[in-house]
């Protein structure tokens, strides 16, 4: 006599079911192919210049607004001048 599972078993058989064929998509298999140094080289040179713009736009989100402040500063501070005559 087969024992079949019941509803909530079952859910559990066939969460056990998709976690294994999830597994086996990570299985290394051999390629078969050549990866030459140039593209290598260029799949190399394509991550750092993503990494690279990525930096870049971060730095100025961030940067040029502070400078931008900075500079709203220093024009604001009232420059007193050291030796003038016209005042004498």
């Amino acid at each position: 006599m087969r024992h079949y599972p019941t509803s909530g078993n079952r859910l559990a058989t066939v969460a056990r079911r998709v976690l294994l064929l999830a597994a086996l998509g990570f299985v290394p298999v051999a390629a078969q192919a050549y990866v030459g140094p140039g593209l290598g080289a260029g799949a190399i040179a394509a991550v750092l210049g993503v990494l690279g713009s990525i930096f870049l736009a971060l730095f100025a989100v961030i940067y040029y607004p502070i400078k931008r402040m900075l500079k709203k500063r220093k024009k604001a501070t009232p420059v007193e001048i050291v030796g003038d005559s016209a005042e004498e």
